[in-house]
């Protein structure tokens, strides 16, 4: 018979462990704690497979009682440290961390990491002095771009802008931006600290240099009109032009000022932006307007503009009967009876909406757009059999499309057609292996969810508990820190 050491014992139960046994990784790790007390192996394997079990205040204790026996293992300190940010023991995780920076004061982590518990514990003035004493022993050259200390620098400016130390955050910007690496950023934070601190100009220089490298992000608007204080809705408005006549392109200066128009400028401005998107073709057009549908004044003066158009391009091929030129192609009338089927939808009208999206489907049955917002309004009406029927037809039009075929196997889902969706995703999925289980092994959480759902309002409730109990093993095969 075989005799096993305390160590090896431990360590096949932690084998075990591994292999989903268990009961067994228990009795073995057990074993070899009743054989010796003081092993600080044993302890810190039990404490593992307390961990992986999900018992992290068990775990702890097992941790801390390996440390007794062996206070400088790293590897019980590191792991130790884990659990006890997990657990959101922030004084624990402190003194953890102090432990690790006096075994190892030469590492980058040691530092970064006892920095981090005073931050998280909000003592501000104390993480920065460790980040300030550790940055001053980096060897960098003022001029050599190196990631690791360009971000050791952008935590210390975080810090700092949390303690609400603007001006400090400022200069800090300002002195090391050669040495940081993400240039945007560093203008994010300029921008950002000026306006904090009222210098007014300096931060509406910044944000025009940032609206200039991206039209299209709406915050550097939001940051510029902060900074230059329009009083009134027309000075606000020429903030947009005046941005708009650099870029004349830009998609957001003339979706931006819809928000706050009113009247008859937002009546002018709203049917330009209107006109252009229908001519070009725009199918994402309604999602670009959707937040307007808060606001009743502007919901009414669209769907005046749109049902006008709509009338006016189906007798004479212009957006009005006075418009001079040329006459719209036929695919305007196209996007402007997409447009009003989901406009329809959001106004809860679903036979009105159906009836603009039949008119489209019937002048060009080949644009899957059409098919998936059909789809879209069955969903809404609560008819889920039909959503997922017309889901299937724009999914008929390209196999190839991996996000149209998603969205038909959860509309089949959520119509409890649980065998139909299976057989739809089978078409991306690993030949020679059942559907079902190619999406557990690629661990496709979004149908696993949608099935056991499925499967409960079919009341197949064993079916469900299945799906249930293979998403929670997924997430239990992750790391405990995964869980943070």
């Amino acid at each position: 018979m075989l005799c096993y050491s305390n160590k090896t014992l431990a360590m096949k139960g932690l084998t075990l462990n591994c292999l989903g046994k268990k009961e067994e990784a228990y009795e073995y790790v057990r074993k070899g704690l009743r054989n010796d007390l003081k092993s600080h192996v044993c302890w810190h394997v039990y404490g593992l497979l307390q961990r992986s079990d999900k018992k992290y205040d068990e775990a702890i204790k097992c941790y801390r009682n390996a440390l007794k026996l062996d206070k400088e293992n790293l590897q019980i300190l590191r792991d130790l440290s884990l659990l006890q940010i997990q657990m959101r023991d922030l004084e624990g995780y402190r003194e953890t961390r102090y432990q690790l920076l006096q075994l190892r004061p030469t590492q980058r982590a040691s530092w970064i990491g006892y920095a981090i518990a005073y931050h998280l514990l909000k003592d501000y003035d104390m993480a920065l002095r460790l980040l300030e004493e550790f940055r001053k022993t980096q060897q960098v050259p003022p001029n050599k771009m190196d990631y690791e200390y360009s971000e050791l620098l952008l935590y210390q400016n975080e810090v700092m802008r949390e303690a609400q130390l603007f001006q400090e955050s400022l200069e800090h910007i300002e002195t090391y931006e050669k040495q940081i690496c993400d240039q945007l950023t560093v203008e994010e934070i300029k921008g950002e600290m000026l306006l904090k601190l009222g210098k007014l100009e300096e931060a509406a220089a910044v944000y025009r240099f940032l609206i200039d490298r991206n039209t299209e992000k709406w915050s550097y608007y939001a940051a510029l009109e902060k900074a230059l204080q329009p009083c009134t809705m027309e000075k606000r408005l020429q903030i947009y032009e005046e941005v708009g006549s650099r870029h004349p392109k830009a998609l957001s200066l003339k979706r931006l000022p819809l928000n706050f128009l009113t009247g008859e400028t937002l009546r002018d401005k709203l049917d330009r932006f209107l006109r252009t998107n229908f001519s070009k073709g725009c199918p994402p057009l309604f999602t670009t307007l959707k937040s307007l549908y808060k606001n009743p004044e502007k919901v009414s003066v669209m769907h005046e503009l749109i049902l006008g158009y709509e009338a006016s391009l189906r007798t004479c091929g212009l957006f009005t009967p006075n418009d001079g030129g040329e006459k719209e192609p036929p695919t305007t009338l196209l996007w402007v009876q997409y447009f009003l089927a989901q406009h329809f939808d959001k106004l809860d009208k679903k036979d009105v909406a159906l009836e603009y999206i039949d008119s489209a489907i019937e002048s060009t049955p080949t644009l899957i757009e059409l098919y998936y917002v059909k789809a879209k309004i069955y969903k809404h009406a609560g008819n889920l059999q039909q959503a997922a029927r017309w889901m299937e037809e724009a999914q008929s039009l390209d196999t190839a499309d991996r996000f149209i075929n998603s969205k038909c196997a959860k509309y089949m889902l959520r119509a409890g057609m649980v065998k139909e969706a299976e057989e739809m995703c089978s078409k991306f999925t690993r030949e020679g292996t059942s559907a079902m289980e190619n999406l557990n092994e690629m661990q496709c959480m979004w149908f696993q969810s949608e099935c056991a759902d499925a499967y409960r309002k079919l009341g197949k409730f064993g079916d469900s508990l299945k799906k249930c109990h293979e998403i929670e093993r997924v997430h239990r095969s992750y790391p405990s820190w995964y869980h943070c």
